[in-house]
C-alpha cells in the first residue's frame, strides 16, 4: 500500500516538474508583469498625492503673492507653479487668479498670457471655458474684437452657453451689428434660468437696444391663444 502511494506521489511530482519545465518561465514573467504593474500603480498614486500636496502649498503662495499686488512676485510664483505642477488643477486655478489680478493692475498682456496658458494646458472643460470667456473680455477691452470672437467660437459646456451668447452680443454691439447683438442676447435670455439675477441684466441690455422682452413674451402668449 505504501509503495502504491509512493508511486502516485512520484507520478504527481513528475507531472508538476514537467508542467513547471514547460510553463514555468511564462508564469514567472506573468507574475513579474502583474506585480510590477501593481507596484507602478501604487507609486503613481503616491506621486499624485505628493504632487497635489505640494501644488496646494504653492497655491497658497500664489494667493499671498496676488494679495500683495507685487507683479514681480506674482510672476515668479506663477512661473514656479507652471514649471513644477502644470498638470494639476491648482495650476489652472492659479492662472485664472493671477490673470484677474493682472487686469486689476493694468497688465493686460500678462493677463492674456496667463489665460492663454490655461486654455492650452487645461484638460478640464470648465477651467478652459472660464479662461476663454475671460480672455475674450480682456481682448474686447483691448479693442481686439476679431481675436475676442475667435475665443468665443467652438464648443463650450452647455452651462456656459448663455454666458458665451452674452459675451458675443456685447462684442457685436460694439461692432454696431445690432441684429446680431439682439439675437445673441435673446439666446442668452432664453437659456438662463428665470430665477437667475443675471437674466435681468440681459433684459436691460435688450431694452437698451430697443427690445422689450416682456412685450415679446406677452405677444407670444396672445398668439398661442
Amino acid at each position: 500500500m505504501a509503495n502504491h502511494l509512493d508511486l502516485e506521489e512520484q507520478e504527481q511530482l513528475d507531472q508538476i516538474k514537467h508542467f513547471w519545465k514547460q510553463y514555468g518561465n511564462a508564469i514567472t514573467w506573468a507574475l513579474i508583469v502583474v506585480l510590477g504593474a501593481f507596484a507602478s500603480w501604487n507609486f503613481y498614486q503616491y506621486w499624485q498625492r505628493n504632487q497635489a500636496t505640494q501644488a496646494a502649498t504653492l497655491f497658497d503662495e500664489v494667493e499671498r503673492a496676488v494679495q500683495s499686488t507685487d507683479v514681480v512676485r506674482i510672476d515668479r510664483v506663477f512661473g514656479d507653479m507652471k514649471d513644477r505642477f502644470a498638470s494639476t488643477s491648482f495650476a489652472q486655478q492659479s492662472g485664472l487668479l493671477v490673470a484677474k489680478q493682472y487686469v486689476a493692475l493694468d497688465k493686460p498682456e500678462s493677463a492674456i498670457n496667463a489665460l492663454t496658458w490655461v486654455i492650452e494646458k487645461s484638460s478640464d472643460p470648465g477651467y478652459k471655458a472660464v479662461a476663454k470667456l475671460r480672455l475674450a473680455a480682456v481682448l474686447i477691452e483691448q479693442k481686439k474684437l476679431d481675436a475676442a470672437l475667435s475665443q468665443l467660437e467652438g464648443s463650450y459646456p452647455a452651462s456656459f452657453e448663455p454666458l458665451v451668447a452674452d459675451r458675443k452680443a456685447d462684442l457685436f454691439a460694439l461692432q454696431g451689428s445690432r441684429e446680431k447683438a439682439v439675437s445673441e442676447y435673446q439666446k442668452a435670455y432664453r437659456l438662463l434660468d428665470v430665477r437667475t439675477e443675471y437674466r435681468r441684466l440681459i433684459e436691460v441690455k435688450l431694452n437698451a437696444l430697443g427690445v422689450d422682452v416682456q412685450d415679446q413674451a406677452l405677444n407670444a402668449t396672445v398668439a398661442l391663444k
